[in-house]
């Protein structure tokens, strides 16, 4: 009986200590510590987050496969349906949160090994920062999601720059319809006028034309004539050119031999007037003022002569075709024509001294026959005194 009573005491003390040692060991001790400790409720909610079962009994390695099974299903590389990089962000900042959570109650001797799991998802989780960025677009590698990120802002910066053609498009669009409607509002502001004078007229004529006054003229009665009969000319162009000729129209020859001699005339008269101003003979200083007229004149007569050019391609007869104007001709032409100038002045100077002397002959006579008219008077005066 006392064995068995002392065999039961000592099997009781055994027991103790042994409970008393698991008591004390550090994960006991952790696990007891963190279910007394209260944790705040967005911790709580990072926990639920992670679908961990009770937050005192997670462990570090439950934590970090908790986490990875999350990853897997919501990593916007993942290619699963139920990819979403906002949850994944979120599922991330939970499993940080929870790591931290756990390293502030952990016992010495494991922060070691936690330290070490930790640093190993820290450079996991810097490769899914490089995947959250490039505003979640694109697939693979973090490269290739670079190179995907830069094509797509091309795209957008490419459609930015057609937008804005566009706009810019349809603003110079906006003005040429002001313009256009402002020219059409000028036009029809003209031809309100033209029909306005051409009904004044026309009320002119038949008021003329009810007293009589065209009763004298030779045609009365008769058409007006205004083209001649060729009977050489084809008809139909006999006809085209009266449609022609009534609308104003003016063939493109017409216009360029009308602009070269327009040209020829200004470019004539400019030397004429240059050399007519300076003398002859002419100073350094008036021969290089001459000088300067014949070089601005040489660089018109090279235009004068393209146009000539042009002339020459269009004119329908070749003996209408004009020959190069040339320089050294257009100088002895004003050189001559200054000489000409100078003479008529001064014939024209021979006048005015003429008509002046016979201007004054004549005075003089008026005033000469007005003296003998009075000593003639007061001459009779004395005589009849």
């Amino acid at each position: 009986m006392s064995c068995t009573l002392y065999l039961l005491v000592s099997r009781s003390d055994v027991c103790n200590a042994r409970s008393l040692f698991t008591l004390t060991r550090p994960s006991l001790l952790y696990r007891t510590l963190s279910s007394g400790a209260q944790i705040s409720r967005s911790l709580q909610e990072s926990y639920r987050l992670l679908q961990l079962p009770d937050e005192a009994d997670s462990s570090p390695v439950q934590v970090k496969e908790a986490y990875l099974r999350l990853a897997k299903l919501y990593h916007p590389d993942s290619g699963a349906p139920t990819a979403d990089a906002a949850l994944f962000a979120r599922v991330e900042e939970a499993y940080r949160a929870v790591l931290s959570h756990q390293s502030k109650l952990k016992p010495p001797h494991l922060s070691e090994e936690v330290e070490e799991d930790e640093g190993k998802t820290r450079g996991a989780a810097l490769q899914h920062r490089h995947y959250l960025s490039y505003e979640g677009v694109g697939s693979g590698t973090p490269s290739q999601r670079e190179r995907q990120y830069r094509q797509i802002r091309v795209d957008r910066v490419s459609e930015q720059v057609l937008n804005y053609r566009q706009r810019e498009h349809e603003r110079a669009a906006a003005a040429e319809g002001a313009l256009v409607e402002r020219d059409m509002r000028q036009r029809s502001q003209k031809i309100k006028i033209t029909q306005a004078v051409e009904r004044l007229v026309e009320d002119l004529i038949q008021e003329s034309m009810a007293r009589g006054d065209f009763r004298n003229l030779s045609g009365a009665g008769k058409p007006l004539n205004k083209f001649e009969h060729n009977p050489y000319a084809d008809p139909m162009t006999h006809n085209l050119n009266r449609i022609l000729i009534d609308n104003g129209y003016q063939p493109p020859w017409v216009v360029t031999q009308r602009d070269i001699r327009e040209n020829t005339a200004q470019i004539r008269k400019r030397l004429l007037e240059g050399r007519a101003r300076l003398g002859d003979p002419m100073t350094p200083k008036e021969h290089s003022q001459w000088d300067q007229i014949c070089a601005s004149v040489e660089e018109d007569l090279v235009k004068l002569n393209k146009m000539v050019d042009n002339y020459n391609l269009i004119v329908p007869m070749l003996n209408m075709q004009m020959v190069h104007f040339s320089l050294s001709r257009e100088i002895e032409r004003a050189v001559k024509g200054a000489h000409q100038h100078r003479l008529e002045q001064q014939r024209e100077r021979e006048k005015e001294r003429e008509r002046r002397k016979e201007e004054k002959k004549r005075a003089n006579a008026i005033i000469k026959h007005k003296n003998t008219k009075r000593g003639l008077m007061s001459w009779m005066q004395n005589l009849l005194r």
